[in-house]
């Protein structure tokens, strides 16, 4: 259940960065400052699911604190750091310094994304099977 959730948020924060890619490649500042703007709260958002719920749940319950929730964490900053520059590029509007750190964010998201749905998502259903419905419930509101 948790890792179902947890893919399909995946699917809909890589709809909008496709978008906010598609804005830039466009031409269009306006539309590619609230798409990426929308873009980065869903996968801030995811973030703050995982670090503030599921990751330390998990850790709890298996007693893996520096395994791959901490990997995971350590991506999500260097995702985090893209985000930024990609930000100030919008600002700048310097539509070739953005797509190259928008390329370099897809690559980052597809691996770990591969690795949390191929991996440690499977983990969180085995470790937190009992909780997992409730934990979907909770993550509802964190970082909204």
């Amino acid at each position: 259940m948790i890792s179902s959730f947890l893919t399909q948020d995946h699917q809909r924060c890589d709809g909008l960065f496709a978008e906010a890619e598609e804005k830039v490649a466009a031409g269009d500042w306006e539309a590619a400052g609230k798409a990426f703007q929308t873009m980065r709260e869903a996968i801030e958002h995811h973030f703050a699911m995982e670090e503030s719920v599921f990751f330390p749940r998990f850790e709890a319950a298996s007693g893996m604190t520096m395994g791959p929730t901490q990997v995971m964490r350590q991506e999500h900053e260097q995702m985090r750091a893209l985000f930024d520059s990609m930000e100030e590029s919008l600002r700048a509007r310097e539509a070739d310094a953005y797509l190259g750190d928008s390329e370099t964010l897809l690559i980052m998201m597809q691996q770990h994304n591969a690795k949390e749905e191929q991996i440690l998502y499977p983990m969180l259903d085995a470790h937190l099977q009992a909780e997992a419905e409730s934990l979907v419930k909770e993550v509802g509101g964190v970082g909204n």
